[in-house]
């Protein structure tokens, strides 16, 4: 089998539009009856397949379900997305992960408001120039939200398309995920470019899964397929391996003092850029180290506790992490506290914000990264 996928093919000669052609009216019969009702496809206005869209990178259909319903709520207009302060956005945000997204959809309806007068551009080229805004979203809000021929490829319909035409190609090759943009651009039907578009993502989200977790008997293309024909559907995609995850070492201190635990603001740029987080330190530093930090800031220590290990997954990189909670005796000054510099070699001190449990909740946007630790403060 190894032999057969590496062997050297021409795209050109698989990518046959005409290839193509025959799966259109199967796959949106299959579509028309069998397509989960989902709350962005029951009212498909820009707005909300914009949303829905950006929300879904990454992110399984079951989990953006109920943040969709908030965010639309809190935030029914591209203008009241422009205007919702930053820290209110990222706690909408909380949970759903790569923050950036909501970053720059702020950005982006900020520029819509001051370009397009607050509505939604039907221009495929004036999507493209948005924050966030790539081929596969601009193509999805042009062809589900305006009816627009234009293809909509991520990640699922690379996988049906290769499958359909036994293609052998690098899927995270940008020219090929471009070739087969143009193919389907050929195939969309006029009238239906949305469902045809949706058909397809649905089609790789249910039914034409990942490996051997394909259901291949339950698929409305299986008659027109040729991986599943040559018997190969497990080994494609074909998709270059990523690079190993960074594995970083970080300390967690859980400061804990009269009800209240201490946060402090990440910086503007970079990973989990402008949100609130637990005090943390690079590596795996011992307890009497701790100590010396929580001293270092100010802070009167009591007692520490050391708390169970815990690992958080980002894209690129994996948190591995230990953590103390750090009990201090009652100082109402600790507030204020001035960060005495000169006092630590550790790292450079942060300028602390303290939290009472119930505000923890309603007021700050903390990282999933953070939950094993701040579920500890508010058991």
């Amino acid at each position: 089998m190894k032999n057969v996928l590496e062997k050297d093919m021409n795209p050109d000669m698989l990518l046959k539009t005409e290839q193509l052609y025959e799966i259109v009216q199967p796959l949106l019969r299959w579509y028309h009856s069998q397509a989960r009702i989902l709350p962005w496809r029951e009212d498909p206005t820009p707005y909300r397949v914009w949303i829905s869209e950006i929300m879904l990178q990454q992110t399984r259909v079951e989990a953006v379900k109920p943040y969709f319903e908030h965010f639309i709520t809190a935030l029914p207009t591209i203008k009241d997305l422009a205007d919702v302060p930053l820290d209110s956005l990222l706690k909408l945000w909380e949970g759903l992960g790569y923050y950036t997204r909501a970053r720059n959809l702020q950005k982006a309806a900020q520029q819509i408001v001051a370009c397009f007068g607050g509505t939604m551009p039907n221009d495929y080229n004036d999507l493209l120039s948005l924050p966030g805004v790539g081929r596969y979203t601009a193509g999805a809000i042009s062809s589900i939200a305006f009816g627009q021929t234009r293809a909509a490829v991520d990640g699922n319909v690379l996988r049906v398309i290769s499958r359909i035409l036994a293609y052998h190609e690098d899927i995270m090759s940008a020219k090929v995920k471009l070739t087969i943009e143009q193919k389907l651009e050929n195939i969309l039907p006029a009238a239906q470019a949305g469902d045809f578009n949706q058909a397809l993502m649905e089609l790789g989200a249910m039914i034409c899964l990942p490996k051997a977790a394909a259901k291949c008997p339950l698929c409305p293309l299986k008659q027109l397929c040729l991986a599943m024909a040559q018997n190969i559907v497990p080994y494609l995609p074909v998709k270059k391996a990523k690079k190993a995850r960074r594995i970083e070492k970080r300390t967690i201190l859980l400061f804990v003092e009269s009800g209240r635990t201490a946060l402090m603001r990440r910086p503007a740029a970079g990973l989990l850029a402008s949100m609130w987080e637990l005090p943390n330190l690079d590596g795996h530093i011992p307890e009497k180290s701790a100590f010396q930090y929580a001293r270092s800031l100010g802070l009167i220590v009591k007692s520490i506790t050391v708390l169970p290990a815990a690992k958080h997954v980002f894209s690129h990189v994996e948190w591995h992490m230990i953590g103390y909670q750090i009990n201090l005796n009652p100082a109402r000054n600790i507030a204020e506290t001035k960060a005495a510099y000169a006092t630590t070699q550790v790292a450079p001190l942060p300028q602390l914000h303290w939290a009472a449990k119930n505000e923890l909740h309603a007021d700050y946007a903390i990282p999933t990264a953070f939950k094993a630790y701040i579920d500890i403060f508010t058991k």
